[in-house]
């Protein structure tokens, strides 16, 4: 039976990124690649899948020992510039439902392609939580989020209510007033008024939705 960790190692050097960086895209832990490494048998069938169908090639590839050409391997990622990939810090905080308290810990870092060095430096990726957002945003959904404190009105925005309140929510601003609204018709807009508006302040815009697998 073919290494599953060396094929997928083979694959991971093709598309300049490293099998660590693959794993916590994924959604797997930065450890897991030590695992496969370790493993006589290959993983449970849906890892397989999922990272068969990252790669573009058949689960059969990754597990036997037949050799397939590079060029006959379809990949439905791009190449990019390895320098421009950087490693974002993972938040857990964020609800895009009725709110949790915002920016705890971290808890893992994910890949994402950064050109602008001071915005890879004011990056950070949240992990959402409920469906006020959806379809949009669904529940599990991570959002790559560049740290500002203000937007333009219409943008979707990480905003925090109270000081405490972790929010997405869209952003609208009026003459003398300041509204959150959700995509998700069943959730109210929250209109906050006159000395009120100084409850809601922006963390930053939301730049990427990363669906999860």
């Amino acid at each position: 039976m073919a290494n599953f960790y060396d094929r997928v190692n083979e694959l991971c050097s093709r598309q300049g990124m490293s099998i660590t960086a693959l794993a916590v895209e994924l959604g797997l832990s930065k450890g897991t690649p030590t695992n496969w490494k370790k493993m006589t048998q290959p993983p449970r069938r849906n890892t397989l899948k999922a990272v068969a169908d990252y790669f573009g090639v058949s689960v059969e590839y990754l597990t036997s020992e037949e050799k397939e050409k590079a060029s006959d391997v379809k990949s439905n990622a791009m190449f990019l510039d390895n320098s421009s990939v950087r490693m974002v810090p993972l938040y857990e905080s964020v609800s895009a439902g009725f709110g949790v308290n915002a920016l705890e810990e971290i808890v893992g870092y994910m890949p994402c392609y950064i050109e602008n060095p001071y915005e890879a430096e004011n990056t950070m990726c949240l992990k959402v939580w409920g469906d006020s957002m959806s379809p949009k945003i669904e529940n599990g959904d991570v959002i790559q989020v560049v740290k500002q404190n203000s937007v333009d009105s219409g943008s979707i925005a990480v905003v925090l209510l109270d000081g405490e309140e972790g929010l997405v929510k869209r952003v609208v601003y009026g003459k003398s007033f300041i509204e959150l609204h959700s995509i998700n018709p069943a959730y109210p807009v929250r209109r906050f008024e006159g000395a009120e508006v100084l409850r809601v302040s922006v963390v930053g815009l939301v730049r990427t939705v990363i669906k999860k697998i």
